[in-house]
């Protein structure tokens, strides 16, 4: 069985779920229902007790406290050995809040402090660190999984959304933007396109307005970026559909234009205080922070159409920094993963239009980048930065897609489980506790591409790639995998 998730909520969360004054946002009030019929715990950080204690307003302190200690405090925390004499009383508390993740003492953290999001990352403890949108999202995946599908992200012209200018997701962008109408309807007279979502409702939910620019000045200080540059103009996810990996969908398409382009650079301006979620996830595909443009910071992404010398940098840095390209050297391990076809279709919910030549046609986007396969190969080989090739069974029996690793790990604990797939998972509660009986692998992995070609079991015999049934994750040889992908055409 699933030993019950605790889940450290930071006040901000805390507080509006015990207010009975205050109107809780759809996601948070969601979060907390499938927490609790999930039977997870929801704690606060003592150091939290200390931060509200130095509020002046006693009325508000008192409240506040009151609020905060009708859920449980969680028992003896480590002391933070980050903090000493000149750190700030805010800051210690964030890195009390930190330290106990960093320690285990619970296995996710949620909150809507943009602050202690991004103090998570620069500590390493972004992935299990979540906003309210995050964390319904992963609930979702656990308790719902029915429920849970990719966006579908569709590519327009801006003309097709000017009947829609008056809606709530434009009307957000024209607080930050002014003069947002006229420079639309400029960029819509230049035939100017967009990535966009709509929600269940049909409601414009997201936008990613992009545009080819060369030799463009990116920064106040007139750096620039030589040759073609793929300028994300507008990238907006609303609030209420964030939690659905839209901004990696969103990227992904970025990723894919940016190679059938030549484009050498991929790069945006954003406001970074107040969209660190949009910012983390930059930086986690690989953007680097380069200057100022007015108020926004600049984020590049090098996108060279060739693959980039390795110049001394691990596999998975590699690909993080290149994506799609990535390290097939011999220094890198190579692996075919059986996957059973009922699993690949949810895993990969966009192979069949791929190869039905839909997703060209369509310009359509349905898999995330990020993704988790659970197994019980007996395998301990993989590491960070290995290939995968993943072999699906059944029904075509054919090699279709390629992935890099980015964790490895083995676990019986469901809990452990559960936490470390959350933002990638495809697999409910029950599935995860019927597979943690016993040792499970967990492979994170970022999907590269699927073939052009499937390549069948047959070829793989006629390829000397293997001998006999795939059963069970094998390695093969640097020989065996050039002649897989030889196989799969360009």
């Amino acid at each position: 069985m699933l030993k019950q998730l605790t889940l450290l909520l930071d006040t901000n969360v805390l507080i509006p779920l015990q207010d009975s004054y205050a109107v809780l946002s759809d996601c948070l009030a969601n979060f907390h229902r499938l927490a609790v019929i999930g039977g997870h715990r929801l704690v606060y950080h003592p150091a939290s007790i200390a931060d509200f204690e130095r509020d002046p307003d006693s009325d508000r302190r008192s409240r506040n406290l009151q609020h905060v200690r009708r859920y449980p405090a969680l028992p003896q925390p480590a002391r933070c050995p980050w903090n000493n004499a000149a750190t700030s009383p805010n800051d210690a508390c964030d890195n009390e809040i930190l330290y106990a993740l960093e320690c285990d003492a619970v296995h996710a953290l949620v909150t809507e402090d943009k602050g202690l999001l991004t103090k998570a990352r620069a500590r390493g403890l972004g992935s299990r660190t979540y906003n309210i949108q995050t964390a319904e999202d992963w609930m979702r995946r656990l308790h719902q999984p029915h429920d849970v599908s990719l966006p579908n992200i569709d590519d327009v012209p801006l003309h097709n959304l000017t009947p829609e200018l008056s809606g709530a997701l434009f009307e957000s962008l024209r607080d930050g933007y002014a003069g947002f109408d006229g420079w639309f309807r400029r960029k819509a007279r230049q035939n100017t396109k967009a990535w966009v979502y709509r929600d269940e409702a049909g409601v414009l939910g997201a936008i990613c307005v992009y545009d080819i620019q060369s030799d463009e000045v990116i920064t106040d200080t007139h750096a620039r970026l030589e040759g073609k540059a793929l300028k994300l103009c507008t990238f907006k996810v609303g609030q209420g559909v964030r939690g659905r990996k839209i901004g990696e969908l969103f990227l992904k398409a970025a990723f894919r234009y940016g190679t059938e382009n030549g484009c050498e650079h991929i790069f945006t301006h954003t406001d970074a205080e107040k969209h660190s979620y949009l910012v983390n996830l930059l930086l986690d595909f690989g953007f680097d922070e380069r200057g100022s443009y007015g108020t926004d910071r600049v984020f590049v992404k090098p996108h060279p159409v060739a693959a980039p010398d390795a110049a001394g940098l691990q596999p998975l840095e590699y690909v993080r920094r290149f994506y799609p390209h990535y390290q097939a050297g011999t220094h890198v391990r190579k692996f075919l993963v059986p996957i059973k076809q009922g699993f690949h279709r949810v895993l990969f919910p966009d192979y069949d239009a791929v190869q039905s030549l839909l997703f060209a046609a369509h310009g359509s986007v349905g898999n995330a980048i990020k993704l988790a396969y659970l197994c019980h190969a007996a395998t301990k080989e993989i590491r960070a930065g290995d290939l995968v090739l993943f072999y699906r069974t059944e029904d075509e029996q054919a090699v279709t897609s390629l992935g890099v690793v980015d964790q490895f790990a083995v676990l019986d604990d469901a809990a452990r489980i559960a936490a470390l797939v959350s933002r990638r998972t495809v697999y409910s509660i029950k599935e995860i506790e019927d597979m943690a009986v016993q040792p499970t692998k967990v492979i994170l992995f970022r999907l590269v591409k699927h073939l052009f070609k499937p390549v069948s079991y047959r070829q793989l015999q006629a390829e000397r790639v293997v001998t006999g049934p795939i059963q069970s994750i094998t390695k093969i040889s640097d020989v065996a995998f050039s002649r897989v992908l030889a196989a799969a055409g360009p």
